[in-house]
């Protein structure tokens, strides 16, 4: 096998509910300790326990954070999962598993190597305690590729360390079994393997995270203090990060009050419910979800829409329709989210890449939901939210003002005659609102979801309603000043071939770039960050002749978007698509691209069946 550096994947298949997730993660957190960029990917099954599960660990000195077609290295321990694991390792690679058993000869490959190791039987005679032996059997494998891969002991042990910090029984056992695998490996096995570590300083200031950690954070410092929710899967972890963080900046020093309220409501209506009405009440609430979930709350989105009255909501998306794959990735939720609700509706997207950018694009929602008076959705993934990526640091300015946006006080109510709560006074389409209370005569407070008139008055006049949704759409054009543009990448000689991608699927578009550009083929990039999409989309696509639109569902959806709200030719957008429940990787993206074009060479009337 060609040697490597600092360039390899590395997959663990393992038995959800055995206790491998804290070995594994060990493993990947190592990796990152020696400077090295690493992306671990936990696949699950959606039950509790007892399915396979699998953990695929990607090392990438060129810092390549998205997956990568072929596994390298199989660390294979469940026997349910062990046909299909053989067959995933390339070609040369290698294929570890526990020997306490003799392998069937039905999972013998000629082209791969194999490295059995009697984990159970070693552990079973190292230690009595029934529970123990399994938990441990999973430290034994990672002293294994220690000595294989020639990961750094001290670091390991560090880690070990911190993970039982007070409790030595618990260290001890986990080192003495870390040294079972490495002195297994060194009295049976060459090693290191050709693919192996080397430290370096790659990561400096950066971080490791996943998104639904960053999401919770970055709703604290965005000035959330309630959360109504309903558990899902992928989401659940951003409603316990934000508690998390809110025990800690959210309670009085002094009387250990709670500056915070998190309810669990009895469905995800509801709990969409509770937040609009503690922002209405003048409070930044919030919410957090997935696709089903969404599909629920579409009734008080389309309320808060036309009443106007903040909210933000968190979608990790995940597989679909109806409970779909509940642990699995897609992008599926654009059409759902973005009009979401019967009638003439749009919402606000915002669509982060990385951990850095949930926790700043989760604060800065709070901020647009007020400005705008309108819902936010974040529009993050399982992969995203659920898995750990290497990240930027977050900062904060503790100088920032929150925008609270068009809030009149008591002394201007005084000031402004005759208060019409959804009167465009400054031609921007956001009326002034107020808080309940404010002043005691003055002020709207109250709305409906019916048609309503300047003043806030029921009225079923056609030409009062057609005011007011023509209102919003001006608001709409509005927002398209204050989301985050895209991300331009341009190349020195402009080519005639972009790409356009979003969320997730950055890691390997980036890659394919440069895969492409490897065989001669330039293209230009583009990455929306936001909906509404502003004029630099329509721009990048007016100037190019052909532009992949990468996504990560089985109808096109972002490409669907583009094509209604900006009116551009169909024929320019081909779609390159991805709806396996994995993260997509570079080589598939090449892949369809480079079809695309070999069609449009050879047979250039089929191009045209492809675009949907």
């Amino acid at each position: 096998m060609k040697k490597a550096v600092n360039d390899f994947i590395v997959r663990f298949a393992n038995v959800n509910g055995t206790g491998s997730a804290s070995a594994n993660y060990l493993f990947a957190k190592t990796i990152f300790r020696m400077g090295i960029p690493v992306t671990p990917k936990n696949i699950f099954p959606s039950n509790i326990q007892g399915l396979p599960t699998w953990y695929e660990v990607r090392v990438s000195e060129k810092g390549y954070l998205g997956r990568r077609e072929g596994i390298d290295l199989m660390v294979s321990v469940n026997p349910q999962s062990m046909a299909q694991d053989v067959k995933n390792v390339k070609s040369g690679g290698y294929f570890m598993y526990d020997s306490t058993k003799k392998l069937p000869d039905a999972y013998l490959r000629e082209d791969i190597h194999y490295l059995g190791i009697p984990m159970m039987e070693m552990s079973n005679q190292a230690f009595s305690d029934p529970r123990k032996r399994q938990l441990l059997k999973n430290i034994i494998y990672v002293g294994a590729l220690a000595k294989l891969l020639q990961m750094e002991e001290d670091e390991i042990k560090q880690l070990i360390t911190e993970q039982f910090e007070g409790k030595a029984q618990l260290i001890d056992a986990n080192m003495e079994a870390l040294h079972l695998g490495m002195d297994y490996v060194e009295k049976h096995f060459d090693y290191p393997l050709p693919f192996h570590l080397e430290r370096r300083d790659l990561i400096r200031d950066k971080i490791i995270v996943d998104g639904n950690t960053a999401c919770g954070l970055g709703a604290v410092y965005g000035g959330a203090t309630v959360m109504a929710w309903y558990p899902i899967t992928p989401s659940t972890s951003v409603a316990e990060a934000f508690e998390h963080y809110c025990e800690m900046y959210r309670v009085d020093p002094e009387t250990g009050e709670h500056k915070f309220a998190i309810i669990q409501a009895e469905d995800e209506l509801a709990a969409m419910g509770m937040v609009i009405g503690a922002n209405w009440n003048g409070a930044r609430a919030f919410t957090a979800t997935s696709g089903p979930g969404v599909s629920l709350m579409n009734e008080f989105l389309g309320l808060a829409y036309f009443a106007e009255v903040p909210a933000v909501l968190i979608d990790v998306q995940r597989a679909g329709p109806s409970t779909g794959m509940p642990t699995r990735t897609q992008q599926p939720d654009l059409l759902l989210a973005a009009y979401a609700s019967h009638g003439d509706t749009k919402h606000v997207l915002l669509i982060p890449s990385s951990p850095k950018e949930c926790f700043e694009l989760t604060a800065m929602s709070f901020d647009l939901a007020e400005r705008l008076q309108t819902p936010i959705m974040v529009m993050t993934d399982l992969d995203l939210g659920m898995n750990d990526h290497v990240s930027e640091p977050f900062h904060w300015d503790d100088k920032k003002q929150y925008d609270r946006g068009k809030v009149l006080s008591a002394e201007e109510l005084e000031n402004v005659g005759k208060f019409g709560r959804y009167l465009d006074v400054d031609g921007d389409g956001i009326p002034y609102r107020t808080y309940p209370g404010t002043h005691p005569t003055k002020g709207s407070f109250f709305t409906r979801g019916t048609s309503k008139d300047e003043y806030a008055a029921y009225t079923e006049d056609g030409a009062a309603y057609k005011r007011n949704m023509d209102r919003l759409l001006k608001k709409w054009d509005t927002a398209k000043k204050l989301v985050p543009l895209p991300q331009l990448y341009q190349q020195e000689n402009t080519s005639e071939l972009g790409i356009l991608f979003f969320g997730t699927s950055q890691f390997s578009a980036e890659e394919a770039k440069d895969l492409l550009q490897e065989e001669g083929l330039i293209v230009d990039a583009i990455r929306i960050k936001a909906f509404p999409f502003g004029k630099e989309v329509v721009d990048f696509i007016e100037s190019h002749r052909l532009v992949f639109v990468i996504e990560q569902n089985r109808d096109a959806q972002m490409r669907s978007m583009i094509i209604m709200e900006m009116g551009v030719n169909p024929a320019k957008l081909l779609p390159i698509l991805n709806y396996d429940g994995m993260p997509i990787t570079a080589d598939a993206i090449k892949n369809q691209i480079t079809h695309h074009l070999t069609l449009e060479k050879s047979q250039p009337h089929e191009l045209s069946k492809t675009t949907l």
